[in-house]
């Protein structure tokens, strides 16, 4: 409702139920050590941070469950297969001696993403060609004929890894990114991605344990996974069951149910209490909000405000303010160092000392003029943007303070 205002290791055999194997979950830069202690309440074991993703051990069960229920992953890969390559024609022999029928049928479709680091393999493309032409080979050899590429929607994704002479082959088990939540009718110009969202609720430690509000909520993906979070909503609840994982071979059909029902039971289970507001001066993003959260039948748990939010008040009561304001990239604003001028004054002036504010942009020029000393810095990417989350812990007579947020 709106109110207006290794060397060439063999591959493994299919897990026996309960068996665990490595995992790694990719997210986003900062979001390691949230999405590390989602992976932990799940249960996983040997939990290790690495850049822009965490690897963990579990069984095919745990598998499932990161995929439908982790919030800040964007993939969950399996590795299984590892070796040493010091050029394109030693990729491509170990690559075609692994035993791909274990894994490919001759009638199935593949797909390959690269990344590539080091002096050896400077082009990614390149490696992948390579990869994919010895599995093909290979398939032809044995059977006269090779599994197609479908670079839409395959059967199998594989990641490429290379760093240096290492070289790993993971499965993608989650097929479509998993910021993909499947529950968006409309955006704005510049919508936050829906992993990112979920990563700034977490570190901003709102634990639905008072009001949260979006003073320039556009098409309102702060709000719908703060609603989520509330609910205790599966991330992939809306998703349907569009992961890569139920095409392979050892995929298990009552597993996946039990899983499901064992997450979907969660919902609701939690006793909020309070309010969730969205803010936002554009009718039309607003509208697209409203979309947004009737989709997910969560517009019952969003109050949506039309107008300023310099006019804006906060729910009454403890509250925690996430908001993403334009950066002067895709959203063009006439006078941006005014516009975090005017938000600064706002913060300072509207809200009261109940307030904390978490704030990401990626304008540090702009960020000058907010006239407030962030309490907190994190450094996080928005997209292909350099941002900073920052905190803002507001009480009365707040100092003002004009240091560069990048510091």
């Amino acid at each position: 409702m709106i109110i207006e205002r290794a060397g060439g290791k063999d591959l493994p055999k299919n897990p026996i139920k309960g068996e665990q194997f490595k995992m790694i979950a990719k997210t986003m830069m900062g979001l390691e050590e949230v999405l590390a202690e989602e992976l932990r309440e799940m249960g996983a074991e040997n939990i290790e941070l690495l850049t822009r993703a965490v690897s963990f051990t579990g069984d095919m069960r745990l598998l499932y469950r990161a995929n439908y229920s982790c919030r800040t992953a964007l993939a969950i890969l399996k590795p299984f297969a590892e070796f040493e390559a010091n050029s394109t024609d030693e990729l491509y022999d170990q690559v075609y001696r692994l035993p791909w029928e274990k894994i490919l049928d001759v009638d199935g479709t593949f797909m390959i993403d690269s990344s590539c680091s080091g002096e050896i393999f400077t082009h990614s493309y390149y490696a992948a060609l390579k990869t994919k032409d010895a599995i093909a080979d290979r398939f032809r050899k044995m059977f006269g004929r090779r599994p197609s590429i479908d670079t839409e929607n395959a059967e199998y994704k594989f990641n490429l890894h290379i760093a240096d002479n290492h070289v790993t082959l993971l499965l993608n088990s989650s097929g479509e990114s998993l910021h993909k939540r499947g529950y968006r009718q409309g955006v704005g110009v510049a919508p936050l991605n829906e992993v990112l969202a979920a990563g700034i609720i977490k570190l901003s430690g709102w634990k639905c344990d008072c009001h949260l509000m979006d003073p320039m909520c556009g098409s309102g993906t702060i709000l719908i996974e703060a609603a989520m979070l509330a609910n205790n909503i599966p991330a992939q609840y809306y998703r349907g069951d569009r992961f890569s994982f139920k095409r392979w071979k050892e995929f298990n059909l009552l597993d996946w149910k039990s899983v499901k029902e064992e997450e979907n039971r969660k919902i609701g289970s939690l006793d909020f209490e309070y309010e969730i507001w969205g803010n936002d001066i554009d009718m039309t993003v607003l509208q697209q909000a409203e979309k947004n959260l009737e989709y997910a039948k969560l517009h019952h748990d969003v109050m949506l405000y039309h107008g300023s939010f310099v006019d804006q008040k906060p729910p009454e009561g403890r509250c925690i303010i996430i908001t993403n304001p334009p950066y002067g990239e895709r959203i063009k604003v006439d006078d941006l160092n005014n516009l975090y001028e005017q938000l600064g004054s706002t913060f300072k002036h509207l809200y009261g000392s109940d307030c904390q504010v978490w704030l990401i942009t990626s304008d540090f020029e702009a960020m000058k003029h907010i006239g407030l000393k962030p309490s907190k810095k994190i450094a996080l990417l928005n997209g292909s943007l350099d941002c900073r989350l920052l905190q803002f812990q507001l009480y009365e007579g707040s100092p003002k303070h004009t240091s560069d947020a990048t510091d």
